[in-house]
């Protein structure tokens, strides 16, 4: 909590959050540090913090008396997202300028979007539920969910996560990307090089978006058999020679076909980078090493003169990383997913406070730790450190079995 203050600047990141409360009895600052610890803490559920509620940490962490977990959900659902996503881009900026974001070793940032469904119920719904016909041996029955888009930032030797944006009824999941994009572009224009995606967001409307006065750049997965700019790549690989490149174990094959215009769509020539990749792999069970083959396409609007063959090839796998070290790791190890208060606002809100949260602990880990200590401990642990901080000021009473 002291680097956190200090470095990134916490204690005036969260004091700028706001709700729509006219004459609050329990302020939104001690609501807002309340949910923040129960993530840092992974605490898990607000039943958890209620447990929790007779030690001491709360007094001294929040300023006084801890809300239950019901007046906690109840405030979240008033809280004003738009300053609980200042106070995110607020850390994130600090981090920034003490060079703890630095950029990847080919000096492009990518901005990772990808789509994310927290959770699915038969039950219960809200006013910003989607819904879907699912069929079952029981007949149809209307599923209701919540998905968002979600931005990642690829820095260095972490990741952050930056903002998420809620599909709506009626829309597919790049119109809500659009919006996020536009966010972010107005609060943070410089943060970022290149936007990435899978194959969904090979989509006219993300390349028509980065072009022109944004200048940037867009690289994608590029899947679909029916579209003629694969048909066009499938022949052209015959005919050009491919680059051979090596990282790590892995072997690549790459073909860089360049100034590509069978996708009218877009209004531009097209890059188009393919890549046969071979990793030898020693099977557990057998001990023998077999060659694992993987084929990747991906269109882009990056220039040779700006990305080398294997810089474009690696910006395509950075994709997954917000989804194995972003949603796989806030599902697993932060509850995120979790529906805390089954309400629009309120689900958008405990989901950026998850990303404040996670942000803080990962700049916490790889920049203030050093790594000698870092191998010897793991993220869990540290949590779990953290967490007996609430657990260590309880009462005896309190600790006891009934």
């Amino acid at each position: 909590m002291s680097y956190a203050r200090k470095v990134c600047g916490l204690a005036e990141a969260l004091g700028g959050i706001r709700d729509s409360r006219q004459r609050p009895r329990i302020s939104t600052a001690r609501a807002v540090r309340a949910i923040f610890a129960m993530f840092m803490t992974r605490l898990g559920s607000l039943n958890a913090v209620d447990v929790s509620r007779p030690s001491r940490f709360w007094d001294s962490w929040i300023g006084g008396a801890l809300p239950s977990g019901d007046s906690l959900g109840r405030i979240s659902a008033t809280l004003d997202l738009e300053t609980v996503r200042e106070a995110n881009w607020t850390i994130l900026q600090r981090l920034k300028r003490c060079k703890a974001l630095a950029a990847p070793a080919h000096g492009l940032v990518p901005l990772i979007i990808d789509g994310h469904e927290s959770h699915a119920t038969y039950r219960r719904h809200c006013k910003g539920c989607l819904r879907r016909t699912v069929g079952s041996k029981d007949g149809e029955r209307i599923q209701y969910y919540h998905r968002h888009v979600t931005a990642w930032l690829g820095t260095g030797a972490f990741g952050v996560l930056l903002d998420a944006e809620p599909q709506r009824a009626g829309e597919d999941e790049v119109e809500a990307a659009l919006r996020l994009l536009d966010r972010i572009y107005r609060r943070w224009p410089r943060a970022f090089d290149v936007v990435c995606g899978d194959a969904l967001y090979t989509d006219p409307r993300i390349y028509g978006w980065a072009a022109g006065k944004r200048g940037k750049y867009v690289l994608t997965v590029l899947k679909d058999e029916r579209r003629d700019l694969l048909k066009d790549v499938s022949g052209l690989v015959q005919v050009v020679s491919p680059v051979e490149t090596t990282k790590g174990k892995t072997h690549r094959r790459c073909w860089d076909l360049e100034g590509l215009t069978s996708w009218p769509q877009v209004g531009r020539p097209v890059r188009v980078v393919r890549s046969l990749e071979s990793t030898p792999v020693r099977r557990q069970g057998t001990g023998e090493v077999e060659e694992q083959v993987s084929r990747w396409i991906w269109v882009t609007t990056l220039p040779r003169d700006r990305a080398r063959v294997d810089v474009v090839v690696d910006l395509g796998h950075a994709r997954w990383d917000i989804e194995n070290r972003g949603f796989n790791e806030t599902t697993t190890r932060w509850a995120a997913d979790h529906v805390y208060k089954h309400d629009p606002t309120a689900i958008s809100a405990f989901g950026i406070l998850c990303m404040i949260a996670y942000n803080v602990f990962h700049a916490f880990f790889w920049r203030n730790l050093k790594p000698c200590f870092r191998a010897r401990i793991t993220m869990v642990h540290l949590s779990k450190m953290l967490a007996s901080t609430i657990y260590s000021e309880l009462p005896q009473a309190a600790c006891l079995s009934p």
